[in-house]
């Protein structure tokens, strides 16, 4: 080979190896167009301040429906199932998983928010709790160095029910699974599931706790009026205070 082949070889890695580590920037740090056309750096940020949970954690509501339903007060309900709910009572929960390309109920979440995007003034800035359980391999650094969100049995008791970390997040970034990525490349482990996500407004709420085959949505008429016409959804109406059906 030629010297000046050689030349243009190195140039060429030089060259690739450059925009492969600018591409990789700009997908991680997740760079958008700000909402007043100003560039900014958007994903998720672990909060050191988890106030802005309050009114979760400090809910009145039992913590049962809590986290299955989210707050309560919301104009309507409704419930996202990831599979069909049980066909006959006794049936186990593997018995009724769907065969074939059905997404995966982190996928549901997200089209989910995706649709409900258009009804919060705050798209790009909201928040996402995530259960302590699913062990600290499961989360960034800088995340575990954050004070956990607990919420407890009952206002009386002290001893938590459920743990969770608070993250602030782009709502759109996390419908588009770009927080999703940011995630991984940061914990070296896919991001566990949200267990609750609102915009900052709390003009809607979607709750997923580690039990049920569902996840609780709580939002405007219209919003949910929405929910029940994407095709990409299982989502029936709720009542806040209504049980659902539980697989045996």
């Amino acid at each position: 080979m030629s010297r000046k082949r050689i030349v243009y070889r190195a140039t060429d890695l030089l060259v690739g190896r450059l925009l492969v580590r600018v591409t990789r920037a700009w997908w991680f740090l997740s760079i958008r167009e700000g909402s007043r056309g100003r560039m900014t750096f958007v994903t998720y940020t672990p909060c050191a301040d988890v106030s802005a949970a309050d009114w979760i954690a400090t809910s009145s509501t039992p913590w049962q429906r809590l986290v299955t339903m989210g707050p309560p007060g919301y104009p309507s309900y409704a419930r996202l199932r990831f599979i069909p709910d049980p066909a006959f009572a006794g049936q186990a929960e593997h018995e009724a998983l769907p065969s074939g390309d059905h997404p995966t109920d982190e996928d549901q979440l997200r089209f989910a928010v995706e649709t409900l995007l258009p009804f919060t003034e705050t798209p790009n800035v909201g928040y996402s709790l995530f259960w302590a359980g699913w062990g600290d391999g499961a989360f960034p650094t800088a995340v575990l160095q954050t004070p956990q969100v607990e919420i407890p049995e009952t206002p009386q008791v002290e001893i938590p029910a459920r743990e969770y970390y608070l993250c602030r997040v782009s709502l759109s970034d996390l419908a588009s699974g770009a927080v999703h990525e940011v995630w991984e490349q940061d914990a070296a482990h896919p991001m566990p599931p949200p267990a609750f996500i609102w915009p900052e407004d709390r003009s809607w709420c979607v709750t997923q706790d580690v039990d049920p085959h569902w996840g609780g949505i709580g939002a405007s008429d219209d919003a949910i009026d929405r929910l029940l016409t994407d095709s990409r959804l299982d989502i029936v109406r709720a009542e806040w205070d209504q049980e659902s059906p539980s697989f045996y």
